[in-house]
């Protein structure tokens, strides 16, 4: 189970080229408008692309097809609630985000409600999505461990230690533009690698299409009444769209990109057309699932996988043709480094502006820009460190969504509160965020509800608990003030 010169040849001329021209963007970098917004300079269409990148990493790749392999394409209702998302957020949030001139989405709460709130969110994005983060990472040594026969801390070092070279000198503008670079890279070699498979099955297509669809591989839909099963049209609908609401609304590194953009209207166009790529996509990686699942039918493996997510890098190795496995194991090194540049250069965001920022604030810009550079060195360590522990878990993909959904829930119920109430106020807020993120903690330690209903049930407790609180505190000051005024 290794791979040729050629392609082995194929994947360090992609590591190499993607890094040197990460690096063409380093001298564009003069403030820190330039390094986390790249002066809002960049196209929809880019941003739009580049939002499809940060959504999908290497788990992705290699936990899509598994599930397709494993269960049917139920995970399409998901993505259908992604859909619903981008519509919200383009008429609820985006214009809010724009108006204030903003860095990172938690000076927004700074301004609807005070410091200690922005305070509060910052520090559970960091440590949220540097845990989330660490997952994705670790899905690298599943591919580059089984292609190249490096061990887990090798593989993560060396996709970690490139990565982080041309997000430190390039900034957001290197991260965007690379990303889009990535994704067509991991796109054209995933079409490639599903064209193969087709052809590697006797009888092409119809015959994939025969056995997937007597398995029930193309079932989509599933209406039971029950928040138990993890993909379900109710919980595609309504958990698909708190979740975007929240990944796409609150968290920064999504939200980076859409202040990226040179106004409201680009920031919308670039978020709305990310939902028609992000649907193809899927459908592509659900049919590869299928596809695996025809030739395996046909050609049983040696030996059963150790789980799902082992079925598609073990048969680019073992089963594609020279050349072509080289490229799909660069089209999905191209999602991981995507996806970990996304994350550095958002970590480091939220690090100096909605802490160093207001610890000392009248630091220079050039001061400033060191110390985000800094900042994205230290987060990439943390991430590699984060990456090596975590080696447990199913599906990789569900794990890493599993532990974003839990700060999810109360993230965006804090957001709802000040986009859509008047009488929230801060100390009723992180009640609210608080029981919210309470709530999260219980459905995933002490229950079998799955992920796809953590963001839904979270922000709910978030929202209700926050909006009564807040209303209780205010009759509670408004007393005080009688007492004070008839003594």
């Amino acid at each position: 189970m290794r791979l040729s010169p050629l392609d082995l040849a194929i994947i360090a001329l992609y590591l190499a080229g993607i890094t040197l021209f990460g690096l063409r963007f380093r001298k564009r970098q003069r403030s820190i408008r330039d390094y986390f917004l790249a002066d809002r300079n960049i196209p929809w269409w880019a941003i739009s692309l580049s939002i499809v990148a940060a959504e999908t990493s290497t788990l992705t790749i290699i936990s899509i097809p598994g599930l397709a392999y494993e269960t049917n394409f139920g995970f399409l209702q998901l993505v259908l609630g992604y859909l619903v998302a981008r519509v919200v957020l383009s008429v609820l949030f985006i214009p809010r985000y724009f108006r204030g001139n903003l860095v990172t989405a938690y000076q927004y709460l700074e301004q609807r409600f005070g410091k200690e709130l922005r305070s509060w969110t910052a520090a559970l994005f960091l440590i949220t999505r540097a845990a989330a983060e660490g997952v994705r990472v670790f899905a690298i040594s599943i591919v580059v461990g089984i292609a190249l026969g490096l061990n887990d801390v090798a593989a993560i070092a060396v996709i970690t230690a490139l990565t982080l070279v041309y997000t430190f000198e390039g900034g957001m503008a290197a991260v965007i533009w690379t990303d889009v670079a990535q994704m067509f890279i991991y796109v054209a070699g995933t079409l490639v690698g599903f064209m193969t498979l087709v052809h590697l099955v006797p009888g092409g297509w119809p015959a994939i299409h025969a056995v997937a669809s007597a398995a029930g591989k193309f079932q989509i839909f599933d209406f039971a009444p029950t928040i138990f099963r993890t993909y379900t049209f109710w919980s595609g609908i309504i958990g698909g769209t708190f979740l975007t609401c929240a990944s796409h609304g609150t968290d920064q590194l999504m939200v980076q990109r859409l202040l990226a953009a040179r106004n409201t209207r680009q920031s919308q166009a670039a978020l709305l057309s990310s939902g028609v790529v992000i649907l193809f996509q899927f459908s592509l990686f659900l049919l590869v699932g299928a596809g695996l699942y025809a030739y395996y039918r046909q050609f049983p493996p040696a030996t059963q996988f150790a789980s799902a997510d082992r079925i598609f890098p073990s048969f680019i190795v073992q089963q594609m043709p020279r050349g072509i496995s080289g490229l799909l194991v660069a089209a999905i090194l191209a999602a991981a480094m995507s996806n970990l540049s996304a994350a550095l250069n958002s970590l480091s965001a939220s690090t100096v502006m909605d802490f160093h920022v207001k610890l000392r604030p009248a630091a220079s810009d050039h001061e400033r820009l060191r110390l985000s550079r800094l900042a994205t060195v230290i987060w990439g360590l943390v991430l590699f460190g984060l990456a090596v522990l975590s080696r447990r878990g199913g599906h990789v993909v569900e794990v890493g969504l599993s532990i974003a959904s839990v700060a999810y829930g109360a993230m965006l119920g804090v957001f709802l509160l000040g986009i859509l109430t008047r009488r929230a106020q801060q100390g009723g807020v992180i009640i609210g965020m608080v029981c919210g993120l309470a709530m999260n903690l219980y459905l995933w330690i002490g229950t079998k509800v799955p992920f796809t209903w953590y963001v839904a049930f979270g922000s709910v407790t978030t929202f209700v608990v926050g909006y009564i609180a807040s209303v209780l505190m205010r009759q509670s000051q408004a007393s005080a003030v009688e007492v004070r005024t008839s003594e």
